[in-house]
């Protein structure tokens, strides 16, 4: 996946983030199969356990089986139909996650070889803040950060200053 580019400003916020809104050690389910996120986790002192890629709109098991402290959700729900549904049936007490921000000036991203890369949602951040909390979690942290990239045009120059990710601590109700 990461062959040509490393996300390597993403990594490094979302580590920062969740080791200081949920320190190690602690047990993880990490929605999304295994990756060098997972494997960065470890690195801190978090014993973590992800998905297995079954399809989290229509299988929620693992969630509602799990006895994980804490879930994360890196860069996940964005490619979910219905996040509401594997949200409200999870089981953790904590949630950690982050998801890419809709842009005004860039169209949803689609993978055109992958039919599981591609994001069927990009939230605005009120849009996520309210799913979360319809699906019975208080948020207790939020963090946001630009991606730019090293072109040349409109778009990497509004990517400089415009947030592309955010990332939400919140706790069941």
């Amino acid at each position: 996946m990461y062959e040509k580019s490393f996300p390597n400003k993403r990594y490094k916020e979302t580590l920062e983030f969740l080791t200081h809104v949920a320190p190690a050690p602690a047990s993880i389910l990490d929605l999304g199969v295994r990756n060098p996120f997972s494997e960065l986790m470890q690195a801190q002192g978090y014993q973590v356990t992800n998905t297995t890629g079954e399809d989290l709109d229509l299988d929620t098991t693992s969630v509602k089986d799990s006895n994980a402290e804490i879930v994360t959700a890196f860069e996940i729900f964005e490619h979910l139909v219905a996040p509401f549904n594997v949200l409200r049936d999870i089981r953790a007490k904590k949630l950690v996650t982050t998801i890419p921000l809709s842009l005004w000036f860039s169209p949803a991203y689609r993978s055109k070889t992958d039919k599981w890369d591609r994001h069927y949602h990009e939230f605005e951040d009120w849009q996520f803040d309210w799913l979360l909390e319809k699906a019975g979690w208080e948020i207790k942290e939020r963090h946001k950060w630009t991606n730019p990239v090293k072109k040349i045009g409109v778009r990497p120059l509004l990517r400089q200053f415009t947030p592309r990710y955010y990332a939400v601590y919140a706790e069941k109700k």
